[in-house]
């Protein structure tokens, strides 16, 4: 039950008192030199205190306004009643302004807090008690009282927001409006939930706890964009914190702002390339992939992945698992594409392609791991469906199933299609030719007619290129999911796909094995299957 107080109208007089504790002391001394100058009493703590009064600005520290010493190695400072009272209690409320006299109890009147790096601990690999031990507890309890009072206090836990407190103050002989409390209020509290839903992630891994009872999911805004998917919808990237190379946390060299649709191909595409330990590209359209290939180069991967569909890559994404080199990028400067994605870019493809003023370029400074695990959260109404991320993929389980055994390039070929197929939207039916995708049959009701479309993309592929022969003719074909029936295994031999590959598991298995035999076909099964809805 709430407590009932009397309405007090917000405070509106100069900020007199301050207590910063900053962890992060970037803009520390130039703000808290301000505040003094503004003659702001600046109470402070620890290390805090010891930067201020180094800088030869006034400070008094916290344990000698309270009139309690630090202890516990720090852990206990301002979990004070003179802290904590000075943060809550209401301005022109009797009752709490008789109490506070009565104890002795100064207001306070802006509040700097910034948290113990909590995120940075793990994210470097620290140990469980180092973790623990940079959890901070005075931090957020200050920051929640502060923000709970924000008629009167004023809060800061970012110090981009300085130079907008310094402003209102400057503007306003000293005081902040009602209007910027309740802002940076609202900033703080959500600091403070995304810290704990740090802290609870992390303490669930250490747990082993894939899906606790409660799960908290944070994010920090990074940027806003002009639209979403569509132009009446609105968006915005928020990173987790997640230490994975990607398009998240890439450097844009050059171009346009990212779209939501960028970010989000951009993301397939780099996902998937980094599948490959030889030298790759892939181009996506629609975050399916349109042509995917291995090369002796990166130009030759490039224009290998460029043949397997000339038509989608128009207005396409490219990503490289390699540092983009400037006779690739002369390659890429004759295609309309809108972002092109690499763990580096030399210097020589970035004279070339600034050229091109709207190509975005990323950089990533590396590559995500796909064996390493991590969460998958999709929104339905009214909760979030979670799941691990597909980060398994193995050859070790393969089972040939008909009289014909694959051969040594067809193993491989059926390794790459299916490693493609990971990536593409279910049903997904893949067409490789010596380590290059010549068709892709994506999202399709049926599966027989995913089959049929990338046999068509093939012949496609093989007219573009002045081929005679569908580039279907000596393939093999990946399958994310078994054949429920032989239909589309068949429409696959008679594009010419010479083996294939799928997880099996039909109640039709036999049946679809025996069409592969009397159609010459040499098939594995996987055991595993890669839907991606």
């Amino acid at each position: 039950m709430s407590n009932s107080v009397p309405f007090v109208p917000a405070y509106t007089g100069p900020i007199r008192r301050a207590l910063i504790s900053v962890s992060d002391k970037t803009g520390l001394i130039e703000f808290a030199r301000f505040l003094a100058d503004a003659g702001v009493e600046i109470l402070s703590t620890g290390g805090s205190a010891k930067a201020i009064a180094g800088a030869g600005i006034p400070v008094k520290e916290v344990s000698d306004f309270t009139g309690f010493p630090e202890m516990l190695d720090g852990r206990v400072k301002t979990l004070h009643p003179k802290v904590h009272g000075g943060l809550l209690g209401i301005r022109g409320n009797a009752d709490h302004e008789t109490a506070m006299a009565e104890h002795g109890i100064q207001p306070i009147d802006l509040l700097v807090v910034n948290l113990y790096p909590f995120e940075e601990t793990v994210a470097k690999g620290a140990g469980f008690d180092e973790c623990v031990e940079n959890i901070d507890i005075g931090g957020p309890a200050m920051i929640r009282a502060a923000s709970k009072n924000h008629a009167a206090v004023t809060v800061v836990v970012d110090v981009a927001d300085y130079d907008v407190v310094k402003a209102e103050m400057q503007a306003n002989n000293g005081a902040t409006s009602l209007e910027l409390r309740r802002r940076l209020a609202a900033t703080a509290y959500a600091r403070t939930g995304c810290y704990d839903a740090a802290i609870s992630s992390w303490f669930a891994g250490q747990l082993g706890e894939s899906f606790p009872r409660r799960m908290a999911f944070a994010g920090e805004l990074k940027q806003e964009m002009r639209y979403g998917e569509n132009p009446h919808q609105v968006a915005a990237l928020y990173t987790t914190g997640e230490n994975r190379p990607g398009i998240a946390a890439a450097e844009q060299l050059q171009g346009k702002e990212l779209s939501y649709n960028n970010f989000n191909d951009t993301d397939a595409a780099f996902e998937l390339v980094a599948e490959f330990d030889e030298t790759a590209c892939v181009i996506v359209k629609h975050a399916n992939p349109c042509g995917v290939a291995l090369g002796s180069s990166l130009k030759d991967a490039y224009l290998r992945a460029y043949s397997c569909d000339t038509e989608s890559a128009f207005g396409g994404i490219v990503a490289f698992n390699r540092t983009l080199d400037g006779e690739t990028a002369e390659e890429l400067s004759k295609l309309f594409l809108e972002v092109i994605i690499a763990p580096e870019i030399s210097d020589e493809a970035r004279k070339v392609l600034e050229t091109k003023k709207n190509l975005r370029v990323l950089r990533t400074g590396g590559l995500p791991d796909p064996k390493v695990g991590g969460l998958m959260v999709k929104n339905i109404a009214g909760g979030l469906l979670v799941q691990s991320r597909d980060n398994l993929l193995t050859a070790a389980d393969l089972k040939v199933v008909t009289k014909r055994q694959p051969t040594e390039q067809e193993l491989k070929d059926m390794m790459f299609a299916f490693t493609v197929g990971k990536h593409v939207k279910s049903n997904a039916i893949v067409y490789v030719r010596n380590q290059m995708t010549v068709g892709v049959g994506a999202g399709q009701m049926s599966r027989v007619n995913s089959s049929r479309i990338a046999a068509f993309r093939a012949e496609q592929a093989a007219k573009a290129a002045g081929d005679a022969e569908s580039w279907a003719k000596g393939s093999v074909v990946s399958s994310d999911a078994f054949f429920p029936f032989a239909d589309g295994l068949l429409a696959a031999a008679e594009a010419g796909a010479t083996a294939v590959i799928q997880p099996g598991g039909s109640i039709r298995d036999e049946d679809v094995i025996k069409a592969a035999d009397d159609a010459g076909l040499a098939m594995v099964f996987t055991g595993m299957r890669h839907f991606r809805h």
